[in-house]
């Protein structure tokens, strides 16, 4: 038996359709107001819901497109309104037979099995277009994983493919599933990679600033632009409800720094590394959020190796402060900031050598950085002379290259591109 609701468009009752619908074999379950359609029919669950209307209104097109959109019904309507564009309205609202010139007892089951037939057929009509969307989409994700795979290990579309199919298998998903999951990864390895960058610039800017006199505007101009560049892929990839905040006060900082480091006259050195310093706690901040909200253990690696590109600068630049900023305890400040960071420089190289992530080019960058480290500690002494302080730039920026191509190996790497 059909189980009807009827729509009470009136005030008066609904009596007269209420009995005809039941002489003929439909069980009306309830008639309701326009204000309760929506909650009656997901209590009641009837398998098609009837109104009347002599004209039809638009207060009735709005309450059947919230019943549509909320629990959708076969919906039969019955009215004298023969006017077309109402008639559009109402099937663009979900209205699934609209009957002009009332209705005949004897046409009622007809028309209700209608509605019924073309609900039905609309499901399957949007299930199917909605499995096309899925797939399509699907497809897109997997061109864009096999791209961050070819690009990460240099393999071959089939290849890369191959890796995606082997995950997919591996961990009972999809394919779509698996290549979401790395273009996930790869997003959450860039985002800390980029504001691993900020920390790191936060110090060579100093590093740079203090050693104007042996000609470093350009590479101050273009650690300049590398924050910017930095910043402005940032704000385009994180979400604004999540870490704006925190990237907000990056940028304030760096608003900050930037005015003193590029500006025509040279700023003192204490206050330039004042705000440097400010710079650089927000954005580590930045990064221990990125890593801890992006619940990949296997970031900590990008991090780590990160932050060493902002050691190698920070051990230069305590040398340089320690010599050329003099008064009270700034000088034996500086060298115990350097001796800190030199422990932790130590720390994290024993830490990157034992990281399970064993590819022959990161054992040669981890002998390499050994090397160039061995070098920039010899030239930390020697600071206070022209030829020292060259080394000491000389050194600091060879440590910096050779962390900045073993993190973006860390990033590219397929254990944590595959988790």
């Amino acid at each position: 038996m059909i189980r009807c609701l009827v729509l009470q468009v009136q005030p008066s009752p609904a009596e007269p359709l209420v009995a005809d619908l039941e002489s003929v074999g439909i069980h009306v379950i309830g008639a309701v107001q326009r204000s309760s359609l929506v909650q009656e029919s997901v209590r009641l669950a009837p398998d098609v819901v009837v109104a009347q209307e002599a004209v039809v209104g638009d207060a009735l097109l709005d309450c059947i497109a919230l019943l549509q959109a909320g629990d959708p019904r076969p919906f039969v309507l019955f009215t004298t309104d023969q006017d077309v564009e109402r008639m559009e309205r109402a099937l663009a609202a979900g209205v699934h037979a609209y009957e002009v010139n009332g209705y005949g007892v004897h046409r009622l089951r007809p028309v209700l099995r209608l509605a019924q037939a073309r609900h039905a057929h609309e499901r399957k009509l949007r299930a199917a277009l909605a499995d096309v969307s899925d797939r399509f989409e699907e497809r897109k994700l997997v061109d864009r994983a096999k791209g961050i795979l070819m690009r990460a290990r240099q393999v071959s579309e089939d290849e890369a493919f191959r890796v995606l199919r082997a995950a997919s298998m591996h961990s009972h998903q999809r394919v779509g599933q698996v290549s979401q999951q790395v273009i996930a990864a790869a997003g959450h390895a860039e985002a800390v990679n980029r504001a691993g960058q900020l920390r790191m610039l936060s110090q060579r800017l100093v590093k740079l600033h203090a050693l104007r006199a042996l000609g470093c505007g350009e590479l101050l101009a273009e650690s300049a632009r590398h924050v910017e560049s930095n910043l402005a892929a940032l704000d385009r990839a994180l979400s604004k409800a999540t870490h704006g905040d925190l990237l907000d006060a990056v940028r304030a900082a760096w608003s900050a720094l930037r005015v003193l480091v590029l500006g025509a006259d040279a700023a003192p050195l204490a206050e330039v590394d004042r705000q440097a310093e400010r710079m650089l706690l927000e954005a580590d901040r930045l990064v221990l959020a990125l890593e801890a909200g992006a619940m990949m253990a296997s970031l900590h690696v990008i991090n780590v190796s990160g932050r060493q590109r902002m050691l190698s600068q920070r051990v230069a630049k305590q040398a340089l402060l320690a010599t050329m900023v003099g008064g009270g305890g700034a000088p034996a400040q500086a060298l115990e900031d350097g001796r800190k960071a030199r422990a932790a420089f130590e720390q994290a190289m024993i830490y990157l050598r034992a990281a399970p992530l064993s590819a022959p080019e990161i054992v040669d960058a981890l002998e390499s950085a050994g090397r160039t480290w061995s070098a920039l500690t010899a030239a930390l002494g020697q600071a206070r002379s022209d030829a020292g302080q060259r080394a000491l730039l000389d050194t600091s920026e060879a440590l910096l290259g050779v962390f900045e191509r073993l993190t973006e190996r860390y990033e590219r790497s397929m254990q944590i591109l595959m988790g």
